[in-house]
């Protein structure tokens, strides 16, 4: 708590105002990433508000600059409510007493500074008195068992994105795991197992689908050429075959596609988990949170991701091959700039989708060849 003691000298007083204020500088914003915009990624930096009515809101420095934020101008008496700056791992937040009205304000006060803040008006205080108004002062990390204990909402301030409702419980096991191997990077690699498990019964569908279409891979090129230029003939003959080998095109999509919110859900969980920073895994990664010093856990996704196009069919336009072709290089270049722990999940992610497409393509070269 910090205490504010004011002792009126003045015979002719006027009423007091409380200010309780957070300045940021924007510039310092932390990207993830080697790229500006979609190819990179940081949990929110910025301004928030929470009050009982309004709930938790954002208010994005660009949203500032354009006027464009909504905040509630005033707090009743007996309302919880608290301002914050946000940051990556971080938050620092104040917390006034809720037995006065409070109004809100936030903006913009140079080029790069933001600010917000919550006036307390403490009315008149009689001469020759003295009083204290204390107020909560919050600097430190988003521990999720902490943040929960300050005040209410306060959890919110960790920025699991739009997918929070599924990231919460994943945090939750991932926390769980730790308590019992007591190392975040063998947590991470379990946290991945289980979900892999969880949505075996869903992959194998889609690899399945795979392995049929690498079946049928050499009938569709021989269609290919011979309706080369009726591209009508070429989808209505295509459609046949499927329709007689009884593949649907989309299987192999379908199941990784419902399976796409939960990994978004854990990628953001390792990105927000200040549990992460300065946490040692094995041998040269001393840090999940920072990239990986000798780049050997992108350069083996890279590796990862070339046998798993190997294992996939061909797709029939050149285009397309050649994309895919290209696709790990891609990848890897992006990766080398991402923490260690969000690439080991990935190239743990990776390596249980090749044994369990290997096998099942293994599986059916065998019925094949009977």
């Amino acid at each position: 708590d910090v205490g504010h003691r004011v002792t009126q000298s003045n015979p002719n007083p006027n009423p007091l105002v409380l200010y309780t204020e957070l300045v940021r500088d924007a510039s310092q914003e932390q990207k993830i990433g080697p790229f500006d915009g979609a190819f990179s990624a940081s949990t929110y930096t910025g301004p928030a508000v929470y009050t009982d009515k309004e709930k938790f809101n954002k208010l994005e420095f660009t949203a500032i600059d354009k006027n464009k934020i909504t905040i509630p101008t005033q707090v009743a008496a007996g309302d919880p409510a608290w301002i914050a700056m946000v940051q990556h791992y971080f938050a620092s937040a104040w917390i006034p007493g809720d037995k006065f009205v409070r109004d809100i304000y936030a903006g913009k006060i140079d080029n790069n500074l933001y600010r917000i803040g919550m006036q307390t008006p403490l009315g008149v205080v009689a001469p020759g008195t003295t009083v204290v108004e204390k107020a909560r002062l919050f600097v430190g990390p988003q521990e999720e068992s902490v943040l929960e204990t300050i005040t209410p909402g306060f959890a919110l301030l960790k920025d699991y994105g739009y997918l929070t409702i599924l990231a919460k419980p994943i945090f939750w096991l991932l926390e769980n795991i730790h308590a019992y191997v007591g190392n975040w990077g063998w947590s991470i690699v379990l946290l991945t197992i289980l979900i892999k498990l969880v949505f075996f019964p869903l992959s194998a569908a889609s690899y399945k689908s795979m392995a049929r279409m690498k079946e049928v891979q050499p009938r569709l090129m021989a269609m290919k050429e011979q309706y080369k230029g009726e591209p009508q003939k070429l989808n209505q003959a295509m459609m046949e075959m499927y329709r007689k080998e009884k593949i649907n095109p989309l299987g192999g999509c379908m199941p990784v596609v419902i399976q796409i919110p939960v990994f978004i859900a854990l990628y953001w969980v390792l990105l927000s988990s200040v549990e992460m920073r300065n946490a040692p895994w094995i041998l040269w990664i001393h840090d999940l949170s920072v990239p990986d010093p000798y780049y050997i856990l992108p350069i083996i996704m890279a590796a990862s991701m070339f046998v798993q196009t190997k294992l996939n069919p061909t797709p029939p336009d050149p285009v397309q091959a050649k994309v895919m072709m290209y696709m790990p290089l891609v990848f890897s270049i992006m990766f080398f700039f991402f923490p260690a722990g969000l690439v080991l999940y990935w190239v743990v992610n990776n390596l249980l989708s090749i044994a369990q497409q290997w096998q099942i393509n293994q599986m059916f070269g065998k019925k094949h060849a009977k």
